[in-house]
Parts: structure tokens; sequence; C-alpha cells
């Protein structure tokens, strides 16, 4: 039920690789050594009263808690889609504005809380949370719904559900982890260039050039093989698309013998022909001519042109729109996550 992203695994998400690597490694060596904790712990009061500020910087990049630390795992790896979809740098520089958004707004909801109840915030939860939480922003706003299945036939589970859950679970495993749910909401607004914050928390292209000479390397993921480790030929993954071609192209077919057809006969009244655009089932076949450009436009032109608007380019909107049999949700996923 997690996003459907393929079998790709880390492949073009080395920021997402080593976020997973370096921080869950630095979880279980504090696990291990518990006497330097202390120096990880995220204290507001210490920042605020004993000008503690490194502790903004320790304090919110590693877990103390392994269950914080797993369940803000599983989303990363979820989340890695976008810097596939948007680049490492852009990706980087969404974490990066976000996270220092999200610490201006951690201390203005704590003083809100001891306004309203009279209670003071003393600590918070440690770890890369709330940029992690302003990553359900873009998830919300750019990954389509897809149903799966249906629970007591009126529960819909989608393809999203688990993501909600993990961070449902999250959510709920501390006290205090609700200031940086909301905190990471608010600041994943940076998503929307509110303000036109892209243009002042950003990672500069000197900065990114040099990650990439000195840390993908270490990072990066090989390109998963087209074989199947037994050897035995193309993975289920390249089956399935090369089946859903083979529809493709019958649906295409089909649909242009009927376009011809009705071309001879009289056309029908109102702007929109439904017959070219459910054609019958009897007449679909291999041995057609073929489509001409000129007729795939008329049927995906559209959903083209939507695509494109989105930022992808045509000829990527081509070949999600014929992987996914003409769905333009399908389309949409699958763009996002290749």
């Amino acid at each position: 039920m997690f996003t459907t992203t393929g079998s790709r695994g880390l492949y073009k998400a080395p920021l997402s690789k080593g976020l997973l690597l370096v921080l869950n490694g630095l979880t279980v060596m504090l696990t291990l050594l518990p006497q330097y904790q202390e120096l990880f712990v995220y204290n507001l009061q210490a920042v605020t009263h004993q000008h503690q500020v490194w502790r903004l910087l320790c304090g919110r990049l590693v877990c103390l808690d392994v269950k914080d630390s797993f369940c803000s795992s599983l989303l990363i790896y979820n989340f890695r889609i976008f810097e596939r979809r948007f680049g490492t740098r852009k990706f980087a520089s969404f974490l990066l504005g976000t996270w220092c958004l999200s610490a201006l707004m951690d201390f203005l909801l704590a003083q809100a809380f001891q306004f309203l109840f009279d209670y003071e915030v003393e600590e918070l939860p440690a770890g890369l949370l709330a940029p992690v939480f302003s990553l359900f922003v873009p998830f919300y706003l750019s990954i389509p719904r897809m149903p799966v299945t249906q629970v007591l036939g009126h529960i819909h589970i989608t393809n999203k559900s688990l993501v909600y859950i993990v961070g449902l679970q999250l959510l709920t495993s501390s006290p205090f982890m609700w200031l940086l749910a909301l905190s990471g909401l608010v600041s994943g607004l940076y998503h929307s260039n509110v303000l036109r914050l892209q243009k002042l928390l950003f990672i500069p292209s000197w900065v990114s050039r040099i990650g990439r000479y000195i840390l993908e390397p270490l990072f990066s993921s090989s390109q998963p093989s087209s074989e199947t480790p037994l050897g035995m030929g193309a993975t289920l993954d390249i089956q399935r698309q090369q089946r859903m071609d083979l529809l493709d192209q019958q649906l295409l077919l089909a649909q242009y013998n009927e376009a011809r057809r009705n071309t001879r006969q009289q056309p029908q009244p109102g702007l929109l022909q439904w017959t070219r655009l459910f054609p019958s089932l009897r007449h679909r076949g291999q041995n057609r001519p073929p489509m001409q450009p000129l007729v795939f436009f008329v049927f995906f032109g559209p959903q083209v042109a939507r695509l494109v608007e989105m930022g992808f380019s045509r000829t990527d909107a081509l070949e999600a729109l014929r992987a996914s049999n003409n769905d333009i949700n399908m389309a949409t996923n699958f763009l996002l996550q290749h």
C-alpha cells in the first residue's frame, strides 16, 4: 500500500540514501553510547536561556528514540520519489528551507502553547522530524490517489493509506510530537513558494557541485538490472510494462479503425463523438494499419497538454500515457516516480 515506486530502490536518490544511512547509524551509536545522548537533546530552554544554539543543529538531526527513527526512515524512503522527480539539489533545498522555517515555528508554537495553557515546553522530540512532516504537503498535493481495495465495503484503501498510517504512528509516539508535526506542515508551504522563500532558502550551485563530486559517489546506487537474480529474463515490472504496451497498441489501432469507419458514415450530432473514444470490442485486433501521428494527437492531445502544464516534457508525457493506457492519474503517478 506504499506509493507505487517500482523496484528501483534508492536509484537516483543519493540524498535520501545518505540520510537513511548516516542518521540511522548515529541513532544506533547513541543507543550503544547513552552517555552522549545529552548532547543531542532538543532542549528549547537551553537554547533560549543558556544560549546553546548548537542544540538547534544536534537536536534537530538525530533521533534518540529508535521507534521515531524507524518511522521517519520509512517516510524518507517513501518520499524519495520527490528527489527523483525534482532532482537532488531541489530536494535538498526543500529540506533546508523547511528545516529553517520549522526551527522558527517550533519556538513560536511553544510560546503560543505557554500563553494559552500556562505550560512551558522544555523539550521536543529530537531528530529530523519537522522536515519529514513537511514532505506530507507535496505528497498530498502532487501524488494522485489510486484505489487499491476496500475494507468492509466502505473503507477505501489507496496507494497513500500506509504512508498516512506511518505518519499517524509517528505523530502519536511522543507527547509534543504534534507540535513538531504542525510546525512541519506549516513550513511545508515552502513547496508553494509563499513569500518567495525558495529564492531565500536554497542550496547554492557550488555546494551542489561539491556534493556531486564528493558525497554522491559514496551514496549513489547502481541502476537495477533488467534481469532476475536467477537470470531468467525480464523482471516482473518489465513484463508488466510489455503487456501494457501490447494492450495499448491494440486499443489505439482499434480506435484508429473505428475512426476511419466513422468518417465514412454520417457524423453524430454534438461536439464529442463518443464512438471514437469507446470502440466496440469485437473490432479490436493486432493486424491493423499503423496509427498516424495526427490521430494519436486527437486522442492524447488534452492529456498531453495537462501533463505539460504540470511541468513534464511532451516526450515523457506521451510515454507515460502509452504506459498507463491513456489513464491521466496513472500517467501522473508514473512521471512523479520516474
